[in-house]
């Protein structure tokens, strides 16, 4: 078993990985007074120099020489997919605790891997599956906890977006399959994990993949082929967590011109329940939730006083992801099993394979 960071003294973090980890957890992790960012990783000198000269933070370029350090004891990750599974392990052998970025890894067999490794040698891994700290969705949550649409009969997530609708936007890892790209890493992880959480798990499933855009210009302005999917239509059952299962319709796409955004629909048998948001940029600042019992006319729902943000940012990422962080402080803490985890991480990504692999 690892051994808990004594409860005086704040938990020393390591940030690896400088886009999203720069700009969101890490503002994130400063307002958590149970964890201190201690270091950054980055494999490019010139971009590692750069973040360190920014936040006065030590920087390693060697992955052993992160993990050698003291004073780093939990890693956040948020590199591209295709070295998190071999940087999350190594990390996992160091026995640090980690906080994953999705996918977790390129195929379920490495999460169940990772899990297995976290769990023998008793490490805290979060999951950033930041939806489940937004109180919109956790209201909703409550909601259908409570019974506010009866049984689900029907389910409908759009999730339609126009972040890579232009054809010039560069071939990149996003545009290989091997890297962990696509539209069903980017939005199906967390749409699958949603209803996870939301309403059941996945049952039957067929799906279509589609690649609207075949070639990308790298960086010289040579046009390469794109393998991965940026359309994913998925028709599946959900097990409800009451009993029996209600069909689900998902669409996912990355390259939907004037798409209209994140939206999950529930019909059930005494109302409906509509979550979503047109914002195509803040996974907070947009979202609306609307209940309709049968008969009534819709509400519009906020959340209740105990789910809301005791602070916010400018950039609405940052306020779910420290409310993640700090139930991953908790458990590192406390050695209670860390949810989201590896465990939803892992259902997550059983279903984006399934999904790549049954059209």
């Amino acid at each position: 078993m690892a051994a808990s960071p004594t409860s005086q003294n704040p938990i020393g973090v390591a940030i690896a990985g400088l886009g999203f980890g720069e700009a969101v957890h890490l503002p994130a992790l400063l307002s958590i007074p149970e964890l201190e960012p201690v270091a950054l990783w980055h494999p490019r000198e010139e971009r590692l120099d750069q973040a360190c000269s920014s936040t006065g933070l030590k920087g390693h370029g060697s992955w052993d020489a992160l993990l050698e350090d003291s004073r780093v004891e939990a890693v956040i990750i948020a590199t591209p997919p295709g070295p998190r599974y071999e940087l999350a392990m190594r990390a996992l052998q160091a026995g640090k605790h980690l906080l994953l970025e999705k996918p977790v890894a390129l195929n379920a067999q490495q999460v169940a891997d990772l899990q297995r490794e976290a769990i023998g040698r008793g490490l805290s891994v979060a999951v950033d599956f930041e939806y489940r700290a937004v109180p919109l969705f956790q209201q909703a949550s409550r909601l259908l906890e409570q019974g506010a649409v009866g049984t689900p009969w029907l389910v409908k997530l759009d999730w339609l977006m126009s972040s890579r609708a232009n054809p010039e936007r560069a071939w990149s890892w996003y545009s290989q399959a091997v890297q962990g790209g696509g539209v069903l890493g980017a939005l199906g992880t967390h749409a699958f994990d949603t209803l996870a959480w939301l309403i059941g798990s996945t049952g039957k499933l067929q799906a279509v993949t589609h690649t609207a855009i075949a070639q990308r210009p790298d960086t010289q302005g040579d046009m390469k082929q794109v393998d991965t999917d940026d359309i994913a239509l998925i028709n599946l059952e959900l097990e409800l967590h009451q009993g029996g299962v209600a069909p689900a319709q998902v669409a996912l796409a990355s390259v939907a011109r004037n798409g209209r955004g994140c939206w999950l629909e529930i019909y059930g048998s005494e109302g409906s329940m509509v979550l979503g948001s047109a914002n195509q940029k803040d996974y907070v600042h947009g979202f609306t939730l609307t209940i309709q019992k049968s008969g009534e006319a819709p509400r519009t729902i906020e959340p209740d006083e105990d789910l809301r943000f005791s602070t916010t940012w400018s950039d609405g990422r940052v306020a779910p992801v420290a409310r993640l962080q700090s139930w991953w402080a908790e458990s590192i803490r406390s050695g209670r099993p860390m949810v989201p985890g590896l465990a939803e991480g892992l259902a997550s990504q059983i279903t984006c394979d399934r999904s790549m692999s049954t059209h």
